[in-house]
């Protein structure tokens, strides 16, 4: 059986803990920031886990993460 292979676009946006969760970058910081607020870019600054329910998808498609 070939080998499994990871989809290179996940494998740099997510990256694994200590505890074995899925850590990632908040989305909505790139562009079209002056209409919103201080509080809310600052938010988005700040890594968070993956939801559990995207868990089971994302170790699919990165098999050797």
């Amino acid at each position: 059986m070939a080998k499994m292979k990871t989809k290179k676009a996940a494998a740099k946006r997510f990256k694994l803990t200590g505890t074995g969760k899925l850590k990632r970058m908040k989305a909505y910081k790139s562009h079209i920031l002056t209409k919103k607020t201080t509080k809310r870019k600052r938010n988005l600054r700040k890594a968070t886990i993956t939801d559990a329910s995207n868990v089971k998808t994302m170790k699919k498609i990165m098999p050797y993460l």
